[in-house]
């Protein structure tokens, strides 16, 4: 009868100390929870033996990791918007600034009203471009610009692009070069969508290209190629990023949308938008629904650069 008491007494010894050490365990796991600032990398630990209290702590762990990155993300998030408001306001600033100063000239010099009421409309024409980018990107973003899609000609949407750009395009001294298998092409497309892309894309190398021109395609691929000014190369990694730059300067109008605007487009439409730089010309190809990828380049990352 002893020996049971004793070794009944014992398992009841060993069962308070274990309660006491778990006890103990949760009561230390307490207090790091609550003295560790919320920004910390922390690891909790446990000194403890036996499944339970090893599943605890690495249950804990992943919802502290959790809350980490969702913190690190919303910093991120903040960043990116500081910087987008940023960029908006400088380029939205600019134009408005170069009108009130030439309408300000007008005051003093009247006999230039001509000269500076056609400058200060450029101006403000530069302003509404901005703006309707920025709205367009805007709505894209937030899913509300539906996309209808169909299988259609791709070529004519490209000579209307090219006919509504050809003042800017005489003025640049930049006469095309094109190169197609067939003009019957065919790709899954939104027209008015695909327009966009390609006025973008012309826009583009009119802005930022070196001079030139190359628009050629066939296979459900339709490339656009120019030359590169000197100076500082774009990283096509982050070509279509939007505000990407790859100088510091923002000198050259629009919003450094027009880029992201044709990514978000060929998504939405199915296809993909690419880049390289081979010698001193800068290729963007736009492959659409029913190709593979392109090898080269980037499809997707997130701060665009207009070159």
């Amino acid at each position: 009868m002893l020996p049971a008491l004793i070794l009944a007494l014992a398992a009841l010894g060993l069962a308070a100390t274990r309660l006491w050490a778990y006890r103990t365990q949760m009561l230390e796991m307490a207090r790091v929870l609550e003295e560790t600032p919320a920004e910390s990398n922390l690891r909790l630990t446990v000194g403890m033996s036996g499944a339970p209290p090893r599943r605890l702590c690495q249950a804990m762990n992943a919802r502290l990791e959790e809350g980490r990155q969702l913190r690190l993300e919303t910093q991120k998030r903040e960043q990116e918007l500081k910087y987008t408001m940023a960029c908006i306001s400088h380029d939205i600033r600019t134009p408005l600034a170069g009108a009130m100063g030439y309408l300000q000239l007008l005051e003093g010099e009247p006999e230039r009203q001509a000269e500076y009421l056609d400058i200060v409309g450029k101006r403000l024409e530069e302003l509404g471009e901005l703006l309707e980018e920025l709205f367009l990107y805007t709505r894209l973003q937030g899913g509300s610009l539906p996309l209808e899609c169909e299988s259609m000609a791709a070529l004519p949407p490209l000579w209307d692009a090219l006919a509504e750009l050809y003042p800017q395009l005489e003025a640049a001294g930049v006469e095309p070069e094109l190169r197609f298998d067939r003009e019957d092409m065919a790709v899954w497309a939104s027209r008015e969508a695909l327009g966009r892309v390609y006025r973008n894309l012309i826009v583009n190398a009119l802005r930022h290209g070196g001079g030139g021109l190359t628009v050629s395609g066939g296979d459900e691929v339709i490339c656009f190629s120019n030359e590169l000014p000197p100076g500082p190369r774009p990283d096509p990694e982050h070509l279509f990023d939007r505000f990407y730059q790859s100088s510091p300067a923002r000198a050259k109008g629009g919003a450094g949308l027009g880029l992201s605007i044709v990514r978000e487009l060929m998504e939405k439409m199915d296809g993909q938008v690419s880049a390289q730089i081979t010698g001193d010309r800068l290729e963007i190809k736009l492959t659409f629904r029913g190709q593979k990828p392109a090898v080269y380049g980037h499809s997707r990352t997130e701060p665009g650069f207009l070159i």
